[in-house]
């Protein structure tokens, strides 16, 4: 799992001072290439911690 602060420390910055919703815009843009395509559910949300891949992949 990993944490949304994290994403955005070693993504952008730690210094980022921009929406930190640009997380969520990314994991959704990613969404739709590995996911949608294939019909799974491979990134998931894990509710208030962060990012998780999905062992099965959905």
């Amino acid at each position: 799992m990993v944490p949304k602060r994290e994403i955005l420390e070693q993504v952008w910055d730690s210094a980022f001072e921009g929406d930190p919703n640009v997380v969520e815009v990314h994991i959704s843009a990613v969404r739709r290439k590995i996911d949608a395509p294939f019909g799974r559910n491979a990134l998931e949300t894990v509710r208030g911690a962060g990012y998780r891949l999905a062992v099965d992949g959905g």
